[in-house]
């Protein structure tokens, strides 16, 4: 798996990341991570075509001390392989509002609380085309 870091771009409350990309034809997973580092991260979205026993599910998590905390697996999947995807979080103190493509919310908790992010990595099979914060 290859990655896109990119750092020391802030992501504060009220702002929102819009993430534009294309899912690769053969893919069979991606995420995406947000946090302060690779070892503190406070959102994991991660669309599995077919990948860790999972077959067209989503899965949030959180990455803290060296450990994954308790997954949240939401109803739905709207990706699909070799098809472009537009994906909007919101930030607030408490929760990421994720809106997937086809206008569905995940609310995920802010779980380390932390009032401020800078840190993104995207990997997996996708094409990164975008990266937005407003």
């Amino acid at each position: 798996m290859s990655g896109v870091i990119v750092q020391n771009m802030s992501f504060k409350p009220g702002q929102t990341l819009t993430v534009t990309g294309v899912v690769n034809p053969d893919s069979t997973n991606f995420a995406i991570n947000i946090g302060n580092s690779p070892e503190e991260l406070a959102l994991h979205l991660n669309p599995r075509f077919n990948a860790h026993g999972d077959n067209h599910t989503v899965v949030c998590n959180s990455y803290q001390g060296g450990s994954w905390c308790q997954e949240h697996r939401p109803d739905g999947f709207p990706f699909n392989q070799g098809e472009e995807f537009k994906i909007w979080i919101t930030f607030t103190r408490d929760e990421f509002k994720i809106t997937l493509p086809d206008n569905s919310e995940i609310h995920f908790p802010n779980r380390p609380g932390a009032e401020k992010y800078n840190y993104m990595l995207f990997e997996g099979g996708v094409r990164i085309h975008g990266i937005e914060i407003k």
